[in-house]
């Protein structure tokens, strides 16, 4: 392959999928249908495997243990049932020493002041990988295990532009942004003045932060910081609030007062300004707690979705200067069909159909099912996820962590979900609810509806917990998309996918010009035969996750990619063309392949 080009092709044919109906007979009255069938769905949809066959070939192995991993996450609950307490546990892979193997990082919460039990504080911790699958605990030598706060969550990027990844933790109390120097996390909150945002004027001592994504939201080459806050809560604020009229329980957000999402412009000296205001996105009434960026209107701007919880949702869309506007409502994503607004949690967006329109999916409490906006040809969105099959199965789960992800290789997007209550008692006064709950993978079946195969994908799956964070990435260099769920209050667990599938893969690393390296806000479209796969470069996205910023690119039986268009940050094009199948490219901007290399996974 040249620098100026890759090349592949789509050999074998697609198969459909042909549906028979037994024609009712003219001499035989129509029969009434009984109520209680008629409400119930028809059979479910069946999968088409690349090969015509009706597996799907996916299973998962739970590898924790034996990869290395022992982390518990601790909420320092110690019987006050404060609100924060049930919503933290956030989770990313990178890169943090450029070895090109997905690290994993986990953020701790931490005991409260005067509740400390043996007077040690929690810390989040530094997995590096081997590249096998198997990681070393590298938090100490890293600086990683000597920062301590009330963490919900990571985004991770490089904001200086010098080659490496740096983090920045989400909290209550206090955000931290840690630069990483060679490998040694460094906390310069205070110098980049990203710890607590300017608000109405007057610096905050105090917030409670929960998503956020790197995006360079002006275009002038570095990233800036878009940091979801939640509600106005403190110790000192909380409210007592039962379930059962007796207990206390954890509160839901109607008690307590939003708080605006910031907006943190990069200085490009290694400060930032707060911009919020400028930029159009303050908004007090947000009780927001997820937030992905995409381009809908392909205008080549970055625009931002924010989740709220109880409010509308917002859709900040690029004016192309710098600022936004919040276009939900005009859109249909800021409330449910019926005028509502829900208790958004995760978000995730994927090009679903592979037609060029893009799908918001939301994760909702317990009651509201999972959100589907779907967008039109008119660029508006519609809730779809009734037609989509996702209603029924999602509507007594709790979803926090939620993603697009290709699992079988199969060049549509797949959704997996990472489930879990808020309240531990919740079945004492809802039975059909519980606490812990099964994750879910609903399977895309290429036919805008979505099949759920948790229980069919091995034991470890779909074993309950009580997730938050959700975040994919190859761990073990196969081409396959691994699994990473963290818990709150417990142990997470990474799950490696056995694809027995037989299906070709790409996968791309972008370099971006300027400080820009990771080339966040990118758009890559892959042509293979009469199919396109779609990926979009973000950070953020799922509920406090991160997942590896290489695009995967399922091919399914296909052994090449036909066309791969690049739309870099600032515009700018690349095309490559007979991409083969089964390897791993790194493209830099203006230069083409930097280099690539073979994946592990057999091939037919």
């Amino acid at each position: 392959m040249s620098g100026r080009g890759i090349t592949w092709t789509f050999a074998g044919a697609m198969t459909c999928l042909s549906f028979c109906a037994e024609g009712c007979k003219p001499d035989q009255p129509a029969q009434a249908v009984p109520v209680g069938s008629y409400i119930q769905p028809d059979a479910p949809p069946t999968y088409v495997s690349p090969r015509g066959e009706s597996k799907h070939g996916l299973s998962f192995t739970d590898i924790t243990e034996q990869a290395g991993i022992d982390f518990q996450h601790v909420t320092g609950a110690f019987g006050e049932k404060w609100m924060p307490e049930t919503m933290g546990g956030g989770a990313a892979f990178l890169d943090y020493d450029g070895d090109e193997h997905p690290d994993i990082l986990f953020v701790n919460s931490s005991y409260w002041p005067e509740h400390e039990p043996d007077g040690k504080k929690p810390t989040g911790r530094l997995y590096r990988s081997r590249g096998d699958g198997t990681f070393d605990d590298v938090s100490e030598s890293t600086g990683i295990s000597g920062i301590s706060c009330y963490g919900m969550g990571p985004a991770i990027a490089d904001f200086d532009g010098d080659g490496d990844p740096d983090v920045y933790i989400t909290a209550v109390g206090r955000n931290t942004l840690l630069r990483n120097d060679a490998g040694v996390f460094v906390d310069v909150t205070d110098q980049a003045g990203v710890g607590f945002g300017i608000g109405d004027g007057q610096a905050s001592d105090w917030e409670w932060s929960t998503g956020a994504a790197w995006v360079d939201h002006d275009r002038d080459g570095d990233l800036d910081l878009f940091v979801a806050n939640y509600v106005q809560w403190t110790p000192q604020t909380d409210i007592w609030t039962t379930l059962d009229g007796k207990s206390k329980s954890y509160a839901t957000p109607q008690r307590y007062e939003g708080a605006s999402c910031l907006l943190f412009r990069n200085n490009g000296d290694g400060a930032f300004t707060d911009v919020t205001k400028q930029a159009g996105v303050h908004n007090s009434q947000g009780k927001s707690l997820g937030v992905v960026t995409d381009d809908f209107n392909d205008d080549g701007w970055p625009d931002i979705v924010v989740t709220n919880d109880t409010q509308p949702n917002f859709l900040y869309v690029s004016n192309q200067d710098g600022t936004f506007t919040d276009q939900a409502l005009s859109l249909g994503v800021a409330y449910d069909e019926n005028g509502l607004a829900r208790a958004g949690m995760g978000v995730t967006v994927a090009d679903v159909a592979g037609d060029g329109r893009r799908a918001i999916a939301i994760g909702n409490f317990s009651g509201e099912p999972v959100s589907l906006y779907t967008q039109t040809p008119a660029k508006l969105f519609v809730d779809r996820a009734g037609p989509a099959r996702l209603t029924k199965p999602t509507d007594n789960v709790l979803t926090f962590g939620l993603l697009f992800a290709d699992m079988n290789l199969d060049g549509y997007d797949d959704l997996l979900a990472a489930n879990g209550h808020i309240e531990p008692e919740i079945e004492h006064v809802k039975k059909e609810w519980t606490f812990a709950q099964p994750p879910q993978l609903f399977l895309n079946n290429r036919a805008a509806q979505f099949v759920d195969i948790g229980a069919e994908i091995g034991e470890a799956f779909p074993r309950p917990m009580v997730a938050r964070a959700l975040a994919t990435a190859d761990i073990d260099g196969d081409g396959d998309l691994d699994v990473l769920f963290s818990a709150n209050g417990g142990k997470p667990r990474l799950l490696r996918n056995d694809l027995s599938e037989k299906a070709n893969v790409v996968r791309v690393r972008l370099i971006g010009r300027g400080k820009n390296r990771d080339a966040v806000g990118a758009r890559l479209r892959a042509v293979i035969g009469d199919h396109t796969v779609s990926r979009y470069v973000t950070t953020g996205g799922s509920y406090l996750s991160q997942s590896e910023l290489t695009a995967t690119m399922g091919l399914g039986a296909a052994e090449k990619i036909d066309r791969l268009d690049i739309r870099w940050p600032d515009g700018a094009e690349q095309s490559f063309s007979d991409v083969a199948a089964n390897r791993e490219y790194l493209v830099e901007q203006g230069q083409g392949v930097a280099a690539s290399k073979p994946l592990s996974r057999s091939v037919p």
